[in-house]
């Protein structure tokens, strides 16, 4: 009887390799609305090539999408568990910084967690059944392994940079009704861990397409194979994950109770950065038609686009056309468009891999004016602010004459460049500042256009977030912006969500962009000290810390947000262009989900979300609005900075009832 209750034993780990699905979710492939339960026999399953390609199509399901970023249901915990953001909503992002989320009480990332298991589980299924498909041409079966990979390898992807070291099953479809001690499992490493998801990925990317057809926008490519493989090697070259003092800080007593082997590796190992930077490499010299697969977006330079600033001295690259240089094109457009809706998705070739995202659409909401329809919450922080540059590049501790930042007064006249317009009566703080900022950042007395409305006053309006305002705290003690600040970065001229005929541009998330690459490219070049020759699928690369790669690499970037790039003394010191890397990625890869990771795995994660969220004074009329101050909120007092956030807990359900499953650090008391 004893044995008999064992093998009926409802195990949550269990369960996830083994149970059917029935969680909906986004399909991120966005191809197929057919259901396939794992309860159907595999003769049914894999009776004809159709329903083979349906059920593997199904697996998608198990991935949420990617934009959805917020709320109560997000993909992953985004941006408000960073320095990003903060908002008044209750969201899980806010619920993992205030402590809420725990083992016993994971909410929506328990089905996350499981999901991910659910899809490996389909995976393996398809992988053992393959060869046995009628009518599976040789090119199908092709296509189909590409896929297959690729969503196998992304399933422990998102359980990696989430959760942690993940149970490597490799092709195994666990059997029901067996004993316990069958499914009694160790964790791989860390470094295990990511060398099979990169395995996982070559082989997808053995036959995955160059590039998708339009009307397949989103599907798995080569280059989003080849992309998150080289995300994966800078998170195992960066300071928490590669030996040193912050992997010994940060995991020096994690060990696997199996065999006392450490989760992650304690010894440095500076190769692994050449590593990255070669796999950044083979994505940079993708060819399509024999030109370059990926390419920073950008948009050319019109009568409205505001000169180049005179004042620049310490780039001898600025004033030359792009793509040498930032002159010719637009550096409002080129960022603001290929987010906002206004340039065609489908052929961004900026997007390594991207797909289009409802929940992004909707979300934008957030941001919104509450008395237009919104609910004015996605607060960029005061720190974020900070960080743009003036117009000219210097920082704004730094800034010149010519473009002075002031934190007194305000604007006297209105400006107008690239369509975008600048009020008069702006705080000066706004003024002056680099394109990046016009085209992420909603402020107190920024002007709305919302032009798809028809409805008069709701559209063409100036917002305000004083305490006394029609957006203002007096007015909700919920929706207003909690910093002063709302994210427009997503948002298009035309949206609204107010009055007749009030809609939204479609909007795309970039799970991986070329800007991305680029910038991982310059910090992994940066990390080195010696030359190395490395092998990365199958092709030899020797990287160095070579500048003048480095600087072409960074200069971009910055050059496409029409800003000159670092000077000699700055690209010659390792420490002063980690610095400017990190400022960089915080910039210009606001809200896609990047600052979580980047931080943790840069070893700064608690020096950084240590400091205290600032921003304007929510609780002042106009007169005292302009402020730097501490929100008003005991919420911000209960953000939770601790070590153990480096990764979410698993679910104390499955590490309770799996003997060798070790749960993660700072999360067994």
């Amino acid at each position: 009887m004893k044995l008999n209750k064992m093998k009926k034993i409802n195990i949550a780990f269990i369960s996830l390799l083994i149970g059917a699905s029935t969680f909906s979710s986004c399909d991120f492939l966005n191809v197929s609305e057919d259901y396939f339960s794992d309860e159907m026999s595999s003769d049914s399953l894999f009776a004809n090539k159709r329903n083979a390609e349906a059920y593997m199509w199904d697996i998608s399901r198990m991935f949420p999408d990617e934009g959805a970023l917020i709320e109560t249901s997000p993909s992953t915990v985004g941006y408000t568990a960073t320095d990003e953001a903060f908002s008044s909503a209750r969201e899980a992002g806010i619920s993992f910084v205030l402590g809420e989320i725990t083992p016993t009480n994971l909410g929506t990332f328990e089905s996350r967690y499981a999901n991910n298991y659910r899809a490996i589980r389909k995976c393996n299924t398809i992988l053992k059944n393959l060869d046995n498909v009628p009518g599976l041409s040789a090119t199908d079966r092709a296509q189909m392994l590409g896929y297959i990979h690729f969503m196998r390898g992304y399933a422990y992807y998102r359980l990696l940079v989430d959760w942690g070291p993940a149970i490597l099953l490799g092709d195994d479809v666990l059997d029901n009704n067996q004993d316990l001690s069958y499914y009694n499992r160790s964790r791989g490493t860390y470094d295990e861990t990511v060398d099979y998801i990169c395995s996982e990925l070559e082989e997808a990317g053995k036959y995955l397409p160059l590039q998708q057809s339009l009307v397949n926008f989103g599907r798995p490519t080569k280059g989003a194979a080849y992309g998150l493989i080289a995300r994966l090697r800078i998170y195992q070259a960066s300071p928490a994950f590669n030996g040193g003092a912050e992997a010994k800080r940060c995991f020096g007593n994690w060990k696997r109770k199996a065999d006392g082997t450490y989760y992650v590796n304690q010894t440095y190992d500076e190769k692994r950065w050449a590593i990255a930077a070669a796999a950044c490499k083979r994505v940079m010299d993708m060819k399509n038609a024999g030109n370059p697969m990926y390419k920073l977006h950008t948009v050319e330079s019109s009568s409205e686009t505001p000169a180049l600033p005179s004042n620049v001295t310490s780039d001898p690259d600025y004033y030359k056309a792009w793509p040498d240089g930032a002159a010719g094109i637009d550096p409002y457009h080129s960022y603001a468009d290929m987010f906002n809706g206004e340039s065609v998705i489908s052929s961004n070739t900026e997007w390594v891999w991207a797909r289009y995202s409802n929940d992004l659409t909707a979300q934008t909401r957030m941001s919104f004016p509450l008395h237009l329809g919104g609910w004015n919450h996605n607060s960029p922080t005061q720190k974020v602010v900070d960080a743009y540059r003036m117009f000219d590049g210097r920082n704004i501790d730094e800034s010149s004459d010519a473009y002075p930042y002031s934190e007194n007064g305000f604007t006297t006249q209105q400006k107008t460049f690239s369509g975008y317009r600048l009020n008069s009566g702006v705080f000066n703080m706004y003024n002056n500042r680099e394109m990046r900022f016009y085209a992420s950042i909603g402020f107190c007395e920024c002007f709305w256009p919302m032009t798809s409305t028809t409805t008069a006053g709701d559209y063409n309006q100036t917002i305000t977030y004083y305490y006394d305002s029609p957006d203002g705290k007096q007015n909700s003690n919920i929706d207003y912006p909690i910093t002063g600040y709302v994210i427009k970065k997503f948002i298009h001229p035309t949206d609204a969500w107010a009055g007749t005929n009030a809609n939204r541009m479609s909007k795309a998330f970039p799970i991986i962009r070329y800007a991305d690459i680029l910038l991982m490219y310059a910090e992994a070049l940066n990390n080195l000290t010696a030359s190395y020759t490395v092998e990365v699928g199958g092709e030899t690369y020797t990287v160095s810390r070579d500048i003048a790669e480095m600087r072409s690499a960074f200069n971009q970037v910055r050059h496409r947000a029409g800003l000159p790039g670092p000077s000699q003394e700055e690209l010659s010191d390792r420490d002063k262009m980690q610095g400017l890397l990190e400022q960089e990625r915080m910039v210009e890869l606001l809200f896609e989900n990047e600052r979580f990771y980047d931080v943790r795995r840069w070893g700064i994660y608690e020096r950084e979300e240590s400091k205290t969220i600032m921003g304007m004074n929510m609780d002042g009329d106009k007169e005292s609005f302009y402020r730097r101050t501490v929100p008003n909120t005991p919420r911000i007092g209960k953000r939770v900075v601790n070590r153990k956030l480096m990764f979410m807990p698993l679910p104390d359900s499955e590490v309770r009832k799996v003997p060798l499953l070790d749960q993660n650090p700072g999360w067994d008391n």
